[in-house]
């Protein structure tokens, strides 16, 4: 069987862990929800677990609700300036930013003009750092109940609590606020670099079975 995902920006650990360890088929034709993933990652600075924001243009009017792979990227102030800066501000003493910061800048220099896309890019070039093959195989209707597949579209909601103790890991501010779980695939990839691979196929999926 394999498992239905949205892609996110910089997916979560437990969704990446997903991508590690299944195969997977992207949900493409959902409606897009505020307060989700689909647009925001969350990292770790000094102050904490910090949230990043993609802006996107929304849909009034009549038009009501739009789907997903029709949202796009609201590029009329400089977020992936302020998104980079941040990163390099947070991460910069963490052992393997330098090593994987020039395949990732890339991805703040283009003008991906697609949420969607942007998304799937930003996975590809995790999957590029980890060696390992990401699937680009699409939904072809939208399922409310998936009968065939794991679903695990329900990852997307941000404001749902980590439903797993994950494994802990070295992170840069873990002095100042303890262990974060489960933030972007960044996190993890900046401190564990190498390691991040087995880390992610030793994450238990039991969650799968919610």
């Amino acid at each position: 069987m394999k498992t239905v995902l949205h892609p996110s920006y910089f997916p979560s650990i437990g969704s990446f862990s997903i991508l590690a360890q299944k195969d997977v088929i992207w949900e493409i034709h959902d409606n897009f929800q505020k307060q989700t993933y689909r647009n925001r990652c969350y990292i770790c600075t000094d102050r904490g677990k910090h949230m990043l924001n993609i802006p996107i243009k929304h849909v009034g009017g009549n038009e009501g609700r739009q789907k997903y792979v029709d949202v796009t990227i609201d590029d009329s102030y400089k977020w992936r300036k302020l998104h980079w800066r941040t990163l390099e501000t947070a991460y910069r003493t963490s052992p393997f930013f330098e090593y994987y910061e020039d395949d990732l800048k890339l991805l703040f220099e283009e003008q991906e003009s697609s949420l969607f896309e942007f998304n799937l890019k930003t996975i590809k070039i995790i999957g590029g750092c980890l060696g390992i093959r990401i699937p680009m195989e699409k939904t072809s209707t939208y399922e409310k109940e998936v009968s065939s597949n794991f679903d695990a579209r329900f990852l997307i909601e941000a404001k749902k609590e980590s439903i797993v103790p994950f494994q802990t890991y070295s992170q840069v501010f873990e002095e100042r606020h303890s262990f974060v779980p489960n933030l972007s695939i960044l996190d993890l990839l900046f401190n564990e670099g190498p390691n991040t691979l087995s880390y992610l196929k030793n994450q238990p999926l039991t969650f799968l079975n919610v």
